[in-house]
């Protein structure tokens, strides 16, 4: 009974439609400018990415005024959907633009690559904004590895406590609560909102640019919980804008490699004593003479490490390495988990951060491709890291192929796309004359960035941000 007049507020709300969530609100970061990442061509007859912003972004471009048979799907994400250490080119947007063509050649298909390097969820939302206003009938969101990039605070959001944040984040999401603030705000001066909330500039600028930007990385819960409560944020934006916007959305969720794939950085645990410090550092070396010869043995010695520092996230992923040559599989891919989650520098997403995306997407009833899934499925035990991943996060050119099948697969269950029999016979003509057509110098540039890219997820940047994107990190 008590809650009765609430309820019968919200329902009128919903019945007016008044306070609607505002989804263009983020309360963790602010923007100092935000450039749109289209603009028209010099003959106004396509909107195309401005070279001001191609640090960041490829070229890329769709046309201006859309066709009576275009179906328009726009991709956005980190370095992984630009097809990184490659390029667009051989991106899963390119693969599934051609499968689509091939399938159903009735339609005119346009596929938008808007991945952008070191792009996180929270620079993915204006992007979101501007490309829902230009007729899109699709938009696809693969984020959540790099929302640990660039250096913020979230003082203002952490120092609520957890008892009272998640009541006070369920509250927000209501109409009433949303017709109150905009009452608020008509009261209040504008300013006065962004007051404790972090400014970041128009692009990216991730720490490991700089050198020794890796040493800026030490463990930090506090700073940890607030990224993930970001990312969650984020997802329930984009999914209420694209609602709002009558557009449908599909999320997809990352993986990442775990075998071959050591932590970043890996710090002691607070409190240890330089006695325990040297048995420690004994049985870690002890463990990792033996791994090849003896990994049962190895594995002992790593479990008495582990009971004097169980912090370390280099500790886990030899764990990892003995298990899997013990034979056992499923532990020693949970070793490996918990090596990245304890990784002082978190370039690959977290389990929390899954965990939300698959709920928020069960609970929105949005629908969602699970890359990460599907890797697992195609790797030896279960366990991705191989010929499907060249570093820690991004696909190889077989990898994105297999994304853009899963999408392909989920567009046909929607009913978008209606195959023509026979059309996958084409198929591989067609991947081969397209591979053929960018020669050698394209696979060459891409071994390169990759040498570079993983130089870089090292820590082992040599000078500031650079001028042109060829440095950059996911």
């Amino acid at each position: 009974m008590g809650l009765l007049p609430f309820v019968l507020l919200e329902g009128l709300c919903a019945t007016l439609d008044w306070g609607r969530p505002d989804w263009h609100d983020d309360p963790f970061v602010g923007f100092s400018a935000v450039q749109p990442l289209f603009v028209r061509s010099d003959d106004g007859t396509r909107r195309e990415i401005p070279r001001s912003r191609q640090s960041f972004f490829r070229p890329e471009s769709f046309p201006a005024v859309k066709g009576p048979r275009e179906f328009r799907i726009f991709c956005l994400g980190g370095s992984t959907v630009q097809g990184r250490p490659f390029a667009v080119e051989t991106s899963f947007t390119t693969w599934l633009e051609m499968d689509l063509r091939l399938a159903d050649p009735g339609r005119t298909w346009e596929v938008v690559n808007c991945g952008g390097i070191s792009y996180a969820s929270y620079r993915l939302v204006p992007i979101l904004e501007e490309v829902l206003t230009y007729e899109p009938d699709l938009v696809v969101v693969y984020t959540g590895h790099n929302e640990f990039l660039e250096d913020r605070e979230y003082g203002h959001i952490r120092d609520i406590p957890a008892v009272v944040a998640r009541p006070a984040g369920l509250l927000a999401r209501t109409r009433t609560f949303g017709l109150l603030r905009s009452a608020w705000r008509g009261i209040a001066d504008g300013p006065g909102r962004e007051e404790g909330k972090p400014v970041l500039g128009p692009e990216a600028d991730a720490m490991l640019d700089y050198r020794d930007g890796i040493a800026r990385y030490r463990r930090d819960e506090a700073w940890r919980r607030g990224g993930i409560e970001h990312y969650r944020h984020n997802v329930r934006r984009m999914i209420g804008l694209c609602r709002d916007a009558d557009v449908p959305l599909v999320l997809v969720n990352p993986v990442s490699a775990l075998r071959n794939c050591p932590p970043f950085k890996s710090e002691h645990r607070d409190g240890l004593t330089a006695d325990q410090r040297r048995r420690w550092e004994a049985l870690c070396r002890n463990a990792g003479q033996l791994i090849g010869v003896n990994p049962f043995r190895s594995a002992e010695l790593l479990k008495k490490a582990a009971a004097i520092d169980g912090q370390y996230a280099g500790l886990h992923y030899l764990r990892g390495e003995c298990l899997e040559r013990m034979r056992r599989s499923s532990a020693a891919r949970a070793a490996y988990v918990r090596a990245k989650e304890l990784d002082v520098c978190p370039l690959r997403m977290l389990e929390p951060m899954h965990r939300d995306l698959l709920a928020i997407a069960r609970g929105t009833g949005t629908p969602l491709v699970d890359v990460r899934r599907l890797f697992e499925r195609r790797s030896k035990d279960g366990i991705p890291g191989g010929v499907l991943l060249l570093d820690h996060v991004h696909p190889s050119i077989p990898g994105h192929s297999l994304i853009a099948e899963a999408l392909f697969e989920e567009l046909k269950r929607q009913g978008v796309v209606r195959p023509r029999r026979g059309w996958q016979e084409r198929r591989e003509a067609a991947v081969q004359k397209h591979l053929d057509a960018l020669g050698d110098v394209y696979f060459a540039q891409g071994r390169e960035r990759l040498r570079r890219l993983r130089g870089w997820a090292a820590g082992r940047a040599t000078f500031g941000p650079p001028a042109s994107g060829a440095n950059r990190g996911p």
